[in-house]
This record gives structure tokens, sequence and C-alpha cells, in this order.
């Protein structure tokens, strides 16, 4: 039993005995739950009947799972049932939602006056477009972070959906989750969390606000020296098709890698002067693409040139730093992502997730 007369839970990391229920949804709120998960959390998914349509095994193996009906007066009542032994409820529906259905925050609270409900939605609860439908690309479309990103003369690329549903959607749930954990124990409140991904993208190009207007980074694709416009910063092809990155942006880091390729000492001399960037990427894409890109591996990784070689997915797994750090782990034939971050004294842990009847026997007593 735990101080609060819980029955001890068995999973490992500094957020061990914290009891999570998820309604189930896609993209940053399972990605959310299995943070919490992989720091020790003990989570159950309120499944929909029929299932919800992204089946993830990453994900799901993490978490305990309970397919109940919440359009229904016997799926409300169990889910009521079960708040009262949670201490974080997570959801994504539009606002509104949960409310129409009877489980929005004031009857949570009302039931669990420590609970920490946190609601996930791309716009978030209030403002003009807090209704409308979205996905990653347009909220981070709003926020300035996609006019910054893809090539001079071309339309904007997205960067996956990681930048808006995981970046600023689930990283910073996480974090309101954590800090609303925390501040719980000095008041003994739980509160709602209104995790919008639109407030999570601004907050990351809070960075690049603050240097904009004084000139310190232009956002304008062709002199955007982050977003691959200078040739020191962007990807280049190799003999054998293969991709390399090179991130060099300190002038030393510069000169290391232009050492190294035998580069004239002009190259170093003009380095943040737009003007030269095209002519210098083209120079620079000749000599790259003269050797295969392990051959560039075998020149360039362990050193200051700011290098690495552009990895697949499957790739990834097999490289020497990913294996020696332990980062990835295999699972039931899946790749799990260690825990992250770190932790010295209470590390997190890739456990399988208990079935849900075992999970609700030790809630419920």
């Amino acid at each position: 039993m735990t101080a609060d007369g819980r029955c001890a839970s068995a999973r490992r990391g500094p957020l061990s005995g914290v009891r999570v229920m998820e309604f189930a949804g896609i993209g940053p709120g399972p990605h959310a739950a299995m943070l919490l998960a992989s720091l020790g959390a003990e989570v159950l998914r309120i499944d929909r009947p029929g299932g919800n349509g992204y089946p993830n095994p990453v994900v799901d193996g993490c978490l305990s799972s309970l397919t109940l009906d919440i359009r229904t007066e016997e799926g409300r009542a169990r889910c009521l049932e079960l708040v009262a032994h949670v201490d974080v409820v997570i959801e994504g529906n539009r606002p509104g939602v949960m409310e129409r259905l009877g489980l929005g925050p004031e009857p949570l609270l009302q039931k669990n006056p420590r609970l920490i409900y946190g609601r996930i939605t791309g716009w978030g609860q209030t403002g003009p477009l807090a209704e409308s439908a979205g996905h990653d690309i347009n909220y981070i479309a709003i926020t300035g972070a996609l006019a910054a990103i893809g090539r001079p003369g071309e339309t904007a690329q997205p960067p996956l959906n990681l930048v808006g549903d995981f970046g600023g959607g689930s990283m910073f749930l996480v974090l309101g989750v954590v800090a609303a954990l925390f501040e719980r124990e000095r008041s003994g409140k739980g509160q709602v969390i209104d995790a919008a991904i639109v407030d999570g993208v601004a907050s990351l190009m809070t960075f690049f606000a603050g240097l904009f207007p004084h000139g310190a980074i232009a956002l304008d694709r062709d002199q955007n020296f982050l977003g691959g416009a200078a040739p020191f910063y962007r990807s280049y092809r190799c003999a054998d098709g293969k991709e390399i990155a090179i991130g060099a942006i300190e002038p030393k880091f510069y000169r290391e890698l232009l050492g190294r390729i035998g580069c004239e000492a002009d190259f170093a001399r003009d380095q943040n002067d737009p003007a030269t960037w095209s002519r210098r990427s083209e120079q620079l894409a000749a000599i790259f693409a003269t050797k295969k890109r392990d051959e560039w591996c075998a020149l360039f990784e362990g050193t200051d040139a700011c290098f690495a070689p552009v990895l697949t997915l499957e790739e990834s797994f097999a490289h020497p730093h990913i294996i020696a750090r332990e980062l990835c782990t295999q699972r039931d034939g899946y790749h799990h992502a260690a825990p992250a971050p770190r932790f010295s004294r209470t590390p997190g842990a890739i456990d399988p997730a208990p079935p849900a009847e075992a999970l609700l026997r030790r809630w419920l007593g």
C-alpha cells in the first residue's frame, strides 16, 4: 500500500503511482498518455466500441484498454465511478463535446476535486476557430512556423506532424499535467489544462520572434540559415543517392568541415553572406556527390564538423550511437524509444500494461 492507502503500482519511473484515464483520441492525446506511462504512470484508455480507427501497437502496448460507450448512461456512470480513483484525465475532443456527454470538467471535478483534467485541441477551448476542424499543418500555418519551412520559390513543406501535434501538442500537455500534479501537492486541488497546439507552437516560435526584429535571423526562405538556405546548414546528396546533413553554423565548425574536404579559405570568409549561399551550396553539392554516404561518415563522424548521415527510421535503429545509448528496444516485434528524459534514481521503463481488469481491481480495491 502507498502512503495514501492505494495499492502499490507495478510500473517504474518518477510518475509511479499516478493514475491516468485517457478518453481515446488520435495523435497528441495517445502520445501524451504513452509518455506518462513510460515515466511510470498507470494509464487506462477508454476506447470506443468498434475501435478508434488508428491502431498503433507501440502506443497500445503501454496502455490498459477498457471499451465503453460514453454516449450511454451506463458508459457515463462507469466513467464517473472511475474518475474518483484517478489523478489525471486526458481528452482531445472539440470544445463542448465532453460537456454534452456529461463528462466535462465540472462534474468530474465535483466527483474528484483533486483531478487534473487535461484537454488537448488544435485551436484551444476559446477563440473564433475553437470549434473548427483542423490538423497539424493548419496549426503550424497560423502560428508562422510553416511559412519558414521549405525551399525558396516552392510551397511550404510540412515537417511531418512533429511540430504541431507532438512538439506543440503532446509535449505541452505533458508539461501541464506534471506542473499541475506538482502544484496539487501544495494546494490539494485539481484544475483544468487547456493545451492548445497553436499555443504550444507559438511558444516554440518565441526563439525566432525574439531574434527576428533585431535582424539576428531571417525567416525568408532564401535567407533563413536554419531553413536550409545556407550551404553550412542543409542536406546534400551523395554518390550513392543517399544523403548527409551538415549543421556547421559556428565558424570554427565550418572551417573544420571545409578543411576536411579541401575547400579554399574564402568559403569561410563569406560564410554569412546570403548572396553567396546559392553558389556555395552548388559547389558543396558537387563535392559531396563524389563519394558515397558511408565514405563521408568515415571522414566526418566523431569530428566537430557537425555532420550526420540522413538515415531512414529503419536505418537509425542500427546506428552505433543509438545502440550505445540503448535508445530503442524491441517488444512484440516493434521498436520502442527509451523513456525520455532519463532519471538517475527513478528511471522510466517500457513495461507492458496489465489487462484492464487487473488494473481496475487495484484501483477500485
